[in-house]
């Protein structure tokens, strides 16, 4: 499954170069994300190329902004696709014109900057039971029953993001208007489809990943597909080994790092119900997660969350589940201590990305709609 891509895409069609010039700021939230997927194509190419030549690609380390648009991830980037990850490094770049892909120099409606009331958390001792029983509930309900290979899975969303826009000297703080987005994705992540207003046109774009030699590049932990995760360990320490392994040296702290990845694959893939379990039952071994009184998602459904607060970045990472039936609803970022982005226009309170799931669920055909996304 390809990396989610429920952040801004500023640039034209996929083919199109990325637009200039570039302000030093914050990159707003997940466009990066956008952004590196196709990063992350080129170096597996270019990482395959040079493995084939027999010769040894120079990498450097860069990190990438996550769906907050503070948060960051490692990753190695060849010399080849440096000038590319240049300008996703650490974040601190925005476009100043927000054209997009829906339109000749469009962007998504905008409006005044999302915020909530700040929900209490506990002090953490209450977390183990609240996902053990989230962990119960989830393999008792079943999810991400297999796939035939000429099948897709298909997640439908509500989302929106808040950044900081910029128009000559102005700085002002805007979010996106709630909108939906729909992806595709096949079981070996070869082949996929994105439609989402601000991020593609009208009849969306391709999300196929193939190297130079046709080859579908190896998934990853922080690529995956369906396949890769069917394959993934089920026993929850086994598995929380493998996240902290896998992402060592990424974003701002390995716990903070683990309950990232985590709600990634919560929350844009379809993974077995033994998996989803499993994830649940890792997180509560992280240290400094807590349960949240009352968050809300981008459907506006009340419920409780099981989140994590980045003492670097100040916010907080929140996934949402339904009160009485424990089902996971959705997932936002919400500043709660300090202030952010240029200037500090964020201000605790600010909902920096929302979304909610509405709809997964498995299709024959890409780009088909299941009766039950209404």
């Amino acid at each position: 499954m390809n990396a989610d891509l429920s952040r801004r895409h500023p640039a034209g069609r996929e083919e199109e170069p990325l637009p200039l010039p570039f302000a030093e700021r914050e990159l707003p939230a997940g466009r990066h994300q956008f952004h590196k997927e196709r990063l992350m194509a080129q170096i597996h190419e270019d990482l395959r190329a040079a493995d084939a030549g027999g010769t040894t690609a120079t990498v450097t380390p860069v990190r990438r902004a996550g769906r907050g648009p503070f948060r960051n991830r490692a990753f190695l980037v060849p010399a080849a696709a440096f000038a590319l990850a240049g300008a996703l490094a650490a974040g601190f770049l925005s476009y100043v014109d927000r054209g997009a892909a829906d339109g000749s120099g469009s962007t998504i409606a905008t409006g005044p900057a999302m915020t909530t009331s700040i929900g209490a958390a506990d002090d953490g001792r209450g977390t183990p039971q609240l996902l053990d029983r989230i962990s119960l509930a989830a393999a008792a309900v079943g999810g991400g029953a297999k796939v035939r290979a000429d099948q897709f899975i298909y997640i439908g969303s509500r989302t929106a993001n808040t950044y900081v826009k910029s128009s000559g000297n102005k700085n002002t703080l805007v979010s996106e208007e709630l909108h939906m987005r729909h992806v595709w994705n096949s079981p070996d992540g070869s082949d996929g489809w994105l439609i989402e207003p601000g991020n593609t046109g009208p009849k969306g774009i391709t999300l196929a990943r193939k190297d130079e030699k046709g080859e579908t590049p190896t998934p990853y932990l922080n690529a995956p597909s369906y396949n890769y995760l069917a394959g993934l360990p089920t026993d929850p320490d086994v598995l929380l080994k493998k996240i902290y392994e896998e992402t060592r040296g990424m974003g701002r702290g390995p716990d903070q790092e683990a309950f990232t990845t985590i709600g990634d694959l919560l929350r844009s893939s379809y993974p077995p119900a033994e998996l989803t379990a499993a994830l649940y039952k890792a997180a509560a071994k992280i240290p400094g997660v807590v349960v949240v009184d009352d968050a809300v998602d981008a459907a506006g459904r009340h419920g409780l969350a099981v989140a994590r607060l980045d003492e670097v970045s100040g916010q907080r990472e929140e996934w949402i589940f339904d009160r009485e039936t424990l089902t996971y609803l959705g997932e936002r970022t919400v500043q709660v201590r300090g202030e952010a982005g240029e200037g500090g226009l964020i201000k605790p309170g600010t909902v920096v990305f929302t979304t909610a799931v509405m709809t997964r669920a498995i299709v024959d055909r890409m780009k088909e709609i299941p009766a039950s996304a209404g």
